[in-house]
């Protein structure tokens, strides 16, 4: 799986992953992102950007 990496287009602030393409294959919006990272406790460890991967 690819990290996540910020695209902050001026207007909207969104977390993307891309394929092996470097296409977008997922978005998420950050408000979203960031609320539903801190309402979980993740039982294992994942990667540095990969943090929405939690169990």
């Amino acid at each position: 799986m690819s990290e996540r990496e910020l695209i902050d287009t001026g207007t909207d602030k969104r977390y993307v992953r891309r394929d092996k393409d470097g296409k977008f294959s997922e978005s998420a919006d950050v408000g979203r992102s960031l609320s539903a990272d801190a309402r979980q406790h993740s039982k294992t460890k994942k990667p540095r950007n990969e943090g929405d991967k939690g169990d």
